[in-house]
């Protein structure tokens, strides 16, 4: 059970909390397939098997692994890598990822995901706290957070303490005052509760809960989570 009274921040997932992130992918590698088309011929043909981007993306990971939360440079690595195979132009990378970085940040927000923010902003100071490469200020909704924390900045990704520190040190308070707030149950819930927060889990799916340790509260969506803190 929440100690609602212990609360003085929330450090909120992004990917799968706000916005579904899988359409958000398939639109932007449409994009990016679409571009390269038109100036990577070759590429856009090697590009339009997952298999063989998996491939790719396995290659840069294992030969790079520096970057291994570094989303955007694995991403434009992996385009570089497609235009050497394809013999094409490797100075399109660039180019070519932003219009798949683009295209990343045109997001569908879930429906609730706007009031709530608002909502929850009023109360508390929230930080952004992601393993992806999203960047709210892009997205628009920079104004409801205190700062935005992501691995690709820090280094470390969640479930690592360090990042949930992080998160805690942004809003100015201990990491026992911070709700953190997200749909991975190991990366949100559990890597929360091993740095002594409390933890709220977005269970849209409304799948089954399949580890020891629970969240604090499990809820389907972000207005049943405002309704938490209706008092």
């Amino acid at each position: 059970m929440l100690d609602l009274n212990n609360i003085k921040a929330i450090s909120l997932d992004l990917d799968d909390t706000l916005w579904p992130i899988w359409p958000t992918i398939a639109r932007a590698e449409k994009a990016l397939g679409d571009w390269l088309a038109r100036h990577a011929p070759q590429t856009a043909v090697l590009f339009a098997d997952p298999a063989v981007r998996q491939a790719v993306r396995a290659q840069v990971t294992q030969a790079r692994p520096e970057l291994a939360h570094n989303l955007s440079a694995i991403r434009c690595e992996m385009i570089r890598l497609a235009l050497q195979r394809s013999g094409e132009d490797q100075q399109l990378a660039a180019p070519a990822f932003d219009v798949f970085f683009a295209e990343r940040h045109r997001v569908d927000l879930f429906d609730d995901a706007l009031e709530s923010l608002a909502f929850l902003s009023s109360r508390f100071p929230l930080v952004a706290l992601s393993n992806g490469n999203a960047d709210i200020a892009r997205i628009g909704i920079d104004a409801y957070f205190k700062a935005s924390i992501s691995a690709q900045q820090l280094g470390v990704g969640k479930p690592d303490p360090r990042i949930f520190h992080a998160a805690a040190s942004a809003a100015s308070v201990a990491p026992a005052q911070v709700l953190h707030v997200g749909d991975d149950a190991a990366l949100d819930v559990l890597g929360a509760l091993g740095c002594g927060m409390q933890t709220v889990w977005v269970n849209r799916a409304d799948a089954a809960w399949a580890h020891a340790d629970a969240p604090h509260a499990t809820v389907r969506t972000l207005t049943e989570l405002c309704a938490l803190f209706a008092y």
